[in-house]
C-alpha cells in the first residue's frame, strides 16, 4: 500500500460516496486505475465494506448504552461470541482486556428497552454478571483519523 492508496482510503473514510472520478482528481488518477486500486484494496481485505452513517435518534433510538460482560469462569468466549451475534440490539461486540471480558453498543428506544436487552443478556449462558453505562450525549462517532504512515500490505506479510 503505498501514499496514493493511503489518500484514497482516507478520502473514502471521509466521504464513501466518492466517486471514482471524484477521487482520480483528488490523487490525480485515471477513474478506471482508482477502480483498480480500490478493486485491489477490497480484495486484500483492507477495504471491507461501504454503509450509510444514520443519526439514530431520528430512527426511534433514543438511548444508547455500553455494556460490558464478565464471563463465567467455565464460559466458551466463542460460543457466547455467537449468542451476541444473535442479538439485533448490540450494534457493535469487541473482545477486551480488563475485568470485562466483551463490551457492547447497544442503542434502544428507551430505558424500558435498555432494562430488556440487559436482562437478555444476564441471561445469556456464559455470562455472569453485566455493567451498563448510560450514554448522556454523543460529541463524536465514527471519526475518520488519519491513518498511519506504514506499509499495511507489507506489514501482513511479514
Amino acid at each position: 500500500m503505498d501514499a496514493v492508496d493511503r489518500q484514497l482510503i482516507q478520502a473514502l473514510r471521509e466521504n464513501g460516496r466518492a466517486s471514482y472520478a471524484e477521487l482520480g482528481r483528488l490523487v490525480g488518477l485515471s477513474g478506471p486505475s482508482v477502480t483498480d486500486r480500490i478493486n485491489r484494496l477490497e480484495q486484500a481485505g483492507i477495504i471491507t465494506g461501504y454503509r450509510a452513517t444514520v443519526n439514530p435518534a431520528s430512527l426511534g433510538l433514543g438511548v444508547t448504552a455500553l455494556i460490558g460482560l464478565q464471563l463465567s469462569d467455565a464460559a466458551d468466549h466463542e460460543d457466547v461470541a455467537h449468542r451476541l451475534k444473535d442479538l439485533s440490539e448490540v450494534e457493535d461486540c469487541w473482545f477486551i482486556a480488563g475485568d470485562d471480558s466483551y463490551m457492547l453498543k447497544v442503542r434502544m428506544p428507551d430505558v424500558d428497552g435498555l432494562e430488556s436487552i440487559v436482562k437478555r443478556l444476564s441471561g445469556t449462558k456464559g455470562v455472569a454478571r453485566t455493567r451498563t453505562t448510560v450514554v448522556l450525549s454523543t460529541k463524536w462517532e465514527n471519526r475518520a483519523t488519519e491513518l498511519p504512515d506504514t506499509d499495511v500490505l507489507t506489514d501482513r506479510k511479514a
